[in-house]
């Protein structure tokens, strides 16, 4: 019987381009979720040079900007950042329901990671633990997770 061969990625992000589209819609949370991130990535090697950041309204338009920018070829992953947090209305799970499925639909489109880093909370307080509190920094970990996923592909 052969050996059962494991691949993975790794988190060095040296030479990649890494976009982040990033929510501005609840912005005190989600530029603490983009400081995270860009803080990650250089941290693991990206050169500044090589990370953009842009911005619009609301977790709903994050799939359209991800789209162009996937569909350009200059980035090899990408990084949604934003925060959705539970009203009382449906309104919510439209949003927060677009955009993940949005994000999804642009990853398998072009093969590219697509890495998924909007809170979804029932309160502030527990979007405030996810942007850097008890809970860590999820702008920092989707970060990552796009690298590690990144340079997979690259093995692949």
């Amino acid at each position: 019987m052969s050996e059962i061969t494991t691949m993975a990625g790794s988190v060095d992000a040296n030479g990649l381009r890494v976009a982040i589209v990033a929510a501005r819609f609840n912005d005190a949370i989600v530029e603490r979720l983009v400081a995270g991130a860009t803080d990650a990535l250089v941290r693991h090697g990206a050169d500044p040079a090589a990370v953009r950041v842009a911005w619009v309204p609301g977790a709903f338009e994050l799939p359209v900007v991800l789209e162009r920018l996937a569909a350009s070829g200059d980035v090899d992953a990408l990084v949604a950042l934003g925060c959705i947090v539970r009203g009382d209305t449906p309104h919510f799970d439209y949003v927060a329901g677009g955009a993940a499925s949005g994000a999804a639909d642009v990853a398998t489109k072009h093969g590219i990671p697509v890495a998924f880093g909007v809170l979804t909370t029932d309160t502030w307080d527990q979007a405030v633990q996810r942007a850097g509190g008890k809970l860590g920094n999820k702008g920092a970990e989707a970060a990552l997770a796009a690298v590690e996923t990144a340079t997979l592909l690259r093995s692949l």
